[in-house]
């Protein structure tokens, strides 16, 4: 299988280090916002194509689909674009930064029947893997979860340290993971969702601080606590509140809430979350049917999104 990256700043070369320990995937072209930046990315991993052009890798025959590791604003006209050329697509979270672009790509989907996947990464963590097995199983009955999200990020770089050409966002990225994950969680529809947000910065015109507050149709709910002011620790912690037990997920490590050390390196093939979110997308193409983390499941991340956009805007 040959796929194209487009995109080849930090995240992208993530999602090459992923693909190459896929057997049978060829990492075949690599687009960047710049011949020199592809090049670069094209030397590092022995890559046979470098471009900078999107246009030039969905004409190719070759490809068979691309993975997007682009700027969020870019994200929904690459995936529908992707689609139309008949490539499968998996593009990086958020799928959209408004919900009329999310709802656009998936009815490119349907219209065209090519797999379209979002990086909705914690779906695919060991941790969360672990928990929703039990939670499937019927073990645990989750309760509540509280999440924090927190970097810093007062300047516009990206984790390489490189100036960004776009602006990240609390609402449409960070949460994302979050609202996402709390109804995969869950198996429940969010009905009642609250924001508040701090002050935006004068440069970025983002908010840098923000507070949400989600509930499902059985009543279960979740606090999100976002921030790009926060010096350390940086990332993205939860807490599970069940009716058998208390988990804590901070990236690939689970503990107990007494601080327990719980083993998940058995979970899954590899401990690297976009390693088994891509490998999910290419047994996806292979076996012709839906993958976890398609465009459809998680639609509905992003009219919740869209309400609380509403809500703050108002």
């Amino acid at each position: 299988m040959k796929i194209a990256l487009v995109g080849a700043g930090a995240f992208g070369q993530k999602h090459i280090d992923a693909l190459l320990k896929i057997e049978d995937v060829e990492v075949a072209a690599v687009v960047g916002s710049s011949r020199k930046s592809a090049q670069d990315a094209a030397d590092k991993y022995a890559i046979k194509v470098a471009t900078d052009s999107y246009d030039e890798v969905l004409a190719d025959p070759k490809i068979d689909a691309v993975i997007l590791a682009t700027p969020t604003q870019m994200h929904a006209a690459q995936t529908i674009a992707g689609l139309r050329a008949g490539k499968h697509v998996q593009v990086e979270i958020p799928l959209a930064d408004n919900w009329s672009d999310a709802q656009a790509v998936d009815a490119v989907q349907r219209e065209t029947g090519m797999i379209a996947m979002v990086g909705h990464t914690r779906r695919f963590n060991p941790s969360h893997q672990y928990l929703h097995k039990k939670i499937i199983n019927g073990e645990l009955n989750i309760q509540q979860m509280d999440v924090q999200t927190y970097f810093f990020r007062r300047t516009n770089m990206n984790a390489l340290g490189q100036q960004r050409s776009w602006t990240d966002h609390l609402l449409w990225h960070h949460s994302a993971h979050t609202i996402d994950l709390f109804q995969y969680q869950t198996g429940e529809k969010i009905v009642k969702a609250n924001a508040i947000q701090g002050p935006k910065h004068p440069e970025l015109g983002i908010a840098m601080d923000m507070s949400i507050q989600l509930k499902t149709e059985q009543g279960k709910i979740c606090t999100l606590s976002l921030s790009f002011n926060n010096d350390g620790p940086l990332g993205t912690f939860f807490r599970y509140i069940c009716d058998n037990g208390t988990y804590i997920a901070r990236y690939d490590d689970l503990l107990t809430g007494k601080d327990e050390v719980i083993d998940v390196s058995k979970v899954d093939v590899s401990l690297n979350g976009i390693e088994l979110q891509d490998r999910e997308f290419v047994s996806a193409i292979r076996e012709s049917r839906e993958p976890n983390a398609s465009v459809r499941s998680v639609l509905s991340t992003y009219e919740i999104m869209d309400q609380i956009q509403k809500q703050l805007d108002y």
